[in-house]
């Protein structure tokens, strides 16, 4: 391994193979490596034979009928596509869109008061909602009508509110909006992961509400696209995008040690099966700097642990009930309908999106874990599936670098969260790539066809 690069990516999750894809696309050399023989890390997608593997060390119970194992394609990280959000243009501005094909999620729906509805997302929804009474859809009515109208340049539609200044606090009463009202349009459509946000500037939650209405009336039936065949897809799209840039992908290797220039601290290289490999800069996931292990006399901690998320996912044979026999959905349960200080996420995808056996649905129950007992705190989660087949449970720690990388030249991604979107993962890539090329990042934009 003679050769220098500019970056040697570790791990092939999404986040790192978003991130070499558009390095590689801005002219940078670029070395991929995984200690895995296979793409995706821990946001792979598995056959059936696999998920079994993983969870269970024995194959599929035959008794359950489950269909052919090469139907399967199950993520072990859930996450939807906002249609008009920056994932999109990542997707399109590398034209990784050539390799995949995507569907769009059949619905949102919001739990309150011990049921799920569909999120409104228009004043016309508003008005047809049964999450709110005849005056409060009034109220709510009001408020869409602000926001499509509002336009930052033109302050006649402001309504001598200051979005900049004033808190979404104050927006809320401004409008007279009910708790629960709010909730639905924090969590649901804003996608927010707690109520911090209620306290600070309006401008950020409404340019989210904005994001999501723009992403609703794309295709109209949900704000979201998955690709066919699972999120194992991405992973494999970026690798194709990559190497027709000149990138370099190496699987089942595994990494020795990430080397530093003991004077002066700085990222040299990576020592792989006895050979080492030289680089400016490195980029990986916590597993590949010390996540979960003893820091060993002389290290560095590098990587520190934030918390931890609780998946369940269960295998169904008919559709969530309250979704109108939908194919797919999210449901998000607001933190405060549910005691909690961190939201429910529920995200299902079937058959039509040829990840599962016909007439079986995969749907995947996430939270941030706040107790001692983390399965109790997804069962209202749980709840509201119906009879599930078979569960599998996992309790991942949450990890994030404890330093921004640009004194070591070594920049570390965040672990995958509890939402059912990938808004957080965008948030994380924009903000590696800013921290390894010191400027933010900008995509061109493009159109690209979903099928409905």
């Amino acid at each position: 391994m003679d050769e220098e690069y500019d970056v040697i990516v570790l791990g092939t999750g999404l986040t790192e193979c978003i991130l070499s894809g558009l390095l590689s696309v801005d002219g940078q050399k670029v070395l991929h490596m995984d200690r895995n023989d296979y793409y995706g890390g821990d946001s792979a997608s598995l056959n059936l034979t696999q998920l079994y593997q993983k969870f269970r060390n024995s194959p599929p119970p035959e008794a359950l009928q489950l269909g052919r194992d090469r139907d399967y394609a199950v993520d072990l990280i859930p996450k939807f596509i906002l249609s008009s959000g920056e994932l999109t243009r990542m997707l399109v501005h590398t034209d990784v869109t050539r390799y995949l094909e995507f569907k769009v999620i059949a619905g949102s729906y919001v739990y309150r008061d011990g049921k799920i509805s569909k999120v409104p997302s228009s004043e016309m929804e508003a008005v047809m909602s049964p999450l709110m009474g005849f005056f409060e859809k009034r109220r709510a009515q009001k408020f869409f009508s602000y926001l499509q109208y509002w336009k930052e340049d033109d302050p006649a539609t402001h309504q001598g509110f200051d979005v900049n200044k004033s808190s979404m606090k104050d927006l809320y009463a401004k409008f007279g909006l009910e708790a629960g009202t709010q909730d639905f349009v924090g969590h649901a459509m804003a996608l927010w992961l707690d109520d911090d946000y209620i306290t600070k500037p309006a401008r950020q939650t409404v340019d989210r509400i904005i994001l999501y209405t723009q992403s609703m009336a794309r295709y109209g039936k949900s704000p979201y696209i998955y690709p066919l065949y699972g999120l194992g897809e991405l992973p494999q799209a970026f690798a194709r995008l990559s190497a027709i840039y000149g990138g370099t992908y190496m699987l089942d290797k595994k990494i020795e040690s990430v080397n530093v220039d003991p004077d002066t601290g700085y990222f040299t290289g990576v020592t792989s099966g006895g050979e080492t490999v030289k680089a400016k800069k490195v980029i990986g996931d916590p597993s590949y700097f010390g996540a979960g292990q003893d820091i060993t006399e002389g290290g560095k901690l590098r990587v520190v642990e934030t918390g931890k998320v609780i998946r369940a996912i269960c295998i169904l044979k008919h559709p969530i009930p309250g979704t109108d026999n939908a194919d797919s959905a999210q449901i998000i349960i607001p933190q405060n309908q549910v005691g909690r200080k961190n939201d429910i996420y529920i995200a299902a995808v079937s058959s039509a999106h040829n990840v599962a056996a016909a007439n079986v649905w995969i749907a995947i129950v996430s939270t941030i874990v706040e107790t001692s007992v983390p399965e109790r705190e997804i069962l209202p989660g749980l709840q509201l599936l119906g009879n599930v087949v078979d569960k599998f449970m996992s309790i991942t720690p949450l990890y994030a670098p404890t330093s921004p990388g640009t004194n070591d030249n070594i920049f570390i991604t965040k672990s995958y969260d509890a939402t059912s979107h990938f808004e957080t993962v965008v948030e994380d890539v924009s903000d590696v790539w800013q921290r390894v090329k010191g400027e933010k990042l900008v995509l061109k934009k493009r159109e690209t066809e979903i099928e409905a």
